[in-house]
């Protein structure tokens, strides 16, 4: 039986080099937007609806019952927003039962040009949800493209160190003709086991950390700390 494809695109300049129907597209985003998202559903938020302006995310706030708005650009909360976007943010004695309206510097863009491009699915991973997102590729039988929203179009490290991650779980059950991929499953394998120590170097961290947040970020490179799977339905993210 044939594999399906997988592919890893390292920047959301990227994806208009791929073909996205019939395809499952992985939205990464470790530092935050894709940890949080996973962290709120996980702790019981209703759905989280990922926007690509501050406008519409405080239009869609004001016209949904029980919402919060939150958001940020360049790792700083957004004028006009209620949150930002930390994990830490939402436990589940505050985001149960509610819905988070989110935008962020790049993983909510990537995920609106998945969509503009004609993503047969799309979920999103980090690894507080690394194993819900390797079971359900290996589940579904498609292929996939796991996209890296990297920063402001950039190359960045944590983001592919994830789709290494994935990578290493799935990688036998699919067709890996790729070499973003290849560099991606073997820089994870080599510093997996000290990643927080690694994950120190990236600039992403110096850019983050200068606001305070170290234990966020180290946080978003812990496996399985929200497992749960958000599959984008109906102009929201849920758990799948």
């Amino acid at each position: 039986m044939k594999l399906p494809a997988l592919h890893t695109v390292l920047s959301p300049a990227l994806l208009h080099l791929y073909d996205l129907n019939n395809t499952i597209v992985v939205i990464i985003d470790v530092f935050r937007a894709t940890s949080t998202i996973a962290t709120a559903l996980y702790n019981g938020a209703e759905k989280v609806i990922p926007v690509d302006s501050v406008a519409q995310c405080i239009a869609i706030g004001n016209a949904t019952p029980n919402s919060i708005t939150a958001g940020e650009r360049d790792g700083k909360v957004i004028e006009g927003l209620q949150y930002g976007n930390s994990p830490g943010d939402y436990p589940a004695s505050f985001i149960k039962g509610k819905t988070l309206v989110l935008t962020t510097t790049n993983g909510t863009k990537m995920l609106h040009m998945a969509l503009n491009n004609g993503a047969a699915e799309i979920i999103t991973g980090s690894f507080p949800n690394l194993s819900a997102v390797a079971n359900y590729l290996i589940q579904q039988k498609k292929q996939v493209i796991l996209g890296c929203s990297a920063w402001k179009d950039k190359f960045n490290l944590e983001d592919t160190l994830f789709a290494g991650a994935v990578i290493q779980q799935i990688a036998p059950h699919f067709h890996i003709h790729c070499d973003s991929s290849l560099m991606a499953a073997e820089m994870y394998a080599m510093h997996q086991n000290n990643m927080h120590q690694f994950i120190r170097k990236t600039t992403h961290w110096h850019r983050l950390a200068a606001y305070g947040l170290e234990k966020d970020l180290e946080y978003c490179v812990t496996p399985d700390v929200a497992n749960i799977l958000p599959i984008y339905k109906n102009g929201a993210l849920q758990i799948g």
